[in-house]
């Protein structure tokens, strides 16, 4: 192997950030590591992604405790990813929610998953021995659910696919800041292993259409102010696309799967290389965009065996014993949501009006760090968004109610 696997070479603890981006809303931040969000309310505190260990999770909530003496009640895991779930442990109390597909991901994939990001992300697990077990959550939804933390109304939603088949968004309206998780990087590159690249630009435009004033990524900074957030989206998507396409013409010339990798970073290097994690995603975001090319709808499960396995045949300086290659066998129609109504590239008509009608009336909360409540007829497109996003997005094998309520109450 003539390249460093992954992240082990990556070994150099990062400094870590507190930073209130809005009203009750904060972001942790580690120079490209992981983030976690933090909502306070007057009742109860809701965290937003667990970190890799508990360890890495205590000091979230040292944080929160310089802050307020609220407790924990709410735990959301943007997916399921093993650098974001694993610390759940530290939140004791806590309700854990995802997206309905996460928690079946979970249950699916989320053994070989710690393993592999286990071995991918060495200084992220070095306190991994203190992990109990996977992380399941207590609650889910199906595509959306509303939670009050006393004076402070929070809003969970699936927005279709993207960096995974179960992202959530965790929308803070009366702030104007969105946790994206994954789905929104700056300054670091997207990975890409699990993703379905054909639609994550459909929920990033669903992100935009709430106008939000602060973005907080997966990983980087805080994205504050309707520029930086533009910016951020912008550059999200341009990643995406450009891995997506480039790829697709490699496919389309009959290249296999190391030559459509040297195409692709071609394509890429030159505007993305610099980015934090760029050379640790790009060998799983290329094998990706090549199934996608060729037709493969569901991501297939990343194995430490397979890591290892193409880590080897793209930086193995030997040419492959034969090309072109052919797709792989990969996931079973029921391991693929449908969303009734997506057709194309467009989103569904409701959808395209709801965006409008918030587009119109954010005009009052354009101002970053303004605390400027939103007046009663953007709050009423807003929710107009999220009912007709929920009535679009609903998966077909999705269980449960479509959109849930829940309040949070004292001790």
């Amino acid at each position: 192997m003539n390249k460093h696997f992954a992240s082990t070479a990556d070994l150099e603890e990062r400094p870590t950030a507190f930073r209130q981006v809005g009203d009750g809303c904060y972001a942790f931040t580690a120079a490209g590591d992981p983030n976690s969000g933090v909502i306070v309310g007057d009742r109860s505190v809701m965290v937003v992604d667990a970190q890799a260990t508990p360890a890495a999770a205590e000091k979230v909530l040292e944080e929160i405790r310089a802050v307020t003496d609220k407790p924990v009640k709410f735990l959301v895991l943007t997916h399921y990813h093993a650098v974001r779930s694993l610390g759940a442990s530290a939140f004791a109390d806590a309700e854990i929610i995802s997206s309905d597909l996460t928690k079946r991901l979970i249950a699916d994939r989320g053994e070989t998953d710690w393993a592999v990001q286990n071995a991918r992300f060495p200084r992220l697990f070095q306190d991994g021995a203190a992990i109990p077990g996977l992380t399941w959550p207590t609650l889910s939804f199906a595509s959306s659910m509303t939670i009050d933390l006393g004076n402070r109304e929070v809003r969970l939603m699936h927005l279709g696919r993207g960096h995974t088949m179960g992202d959530v968004v965790v929308w803070v309206p009366g702030s104007g800041v969105m946790f994206a998780g994954d789905l929104v990087e700056n300054r670091a590159a997207c990975y890409c292993g699990d993703a379905h690249l054909a639609d994550w630009p459909r929920a990033l435009n669903r992100i935009s259409a709430f106008r939000p004033n602060v973005v907080v990524p997966g990983r980087g900074a805080a994205l504050i102010g309707p520029d930086a957030v533009a910016a951020g989206l912008s550059e999200t998507q341009a990643f995406v696309d450009i891995l997506r396409d480039s790829a697709a013409t490699a496919v389309a010339a009959g290249n296999g799967l190391k030559d459509t990798f040297v195409h692709v970073k071609a394509e890429m290097d030159h505007r993305f290389g610099g980015l934090t994690l760029y050379d640790h995603a790009m060998p799983f975001n290329v094998a990706r965009a090549y199934d996608e090319a060729l037709g493969l709808e569901t991501p297939q499960a990343w194995t430490p065996e397979r890591d290892r396995d193409l880590w080897d045949a793209l930086y193995d300086p030997a040419p492959p014993a034969s090309e072109p290659e052919t797709a792989r066998p990969g996931g079973t129609p029921e391991d693929t949501a449908a969303y009734p109504g997506e057709t194309g590239s467009g989103s569904p008509l409701p959808v395209l009006e709801a965006s409008a009608a918030v587009d119109q009336l954010s005009s009052d909360r354009d101002v970053p760090g303004s605390d400027l409540e939103p007046g009663p007829a953007l709050v009423d497109a807003e929710a107009g968004l999220v009912e007709a996003l929920s009535d679009a997005l609903t998966p077909e094998t999705g269980a449960g109610e479509d959109s849930r309520s829940f309040q949070s109450r004292p001790n």
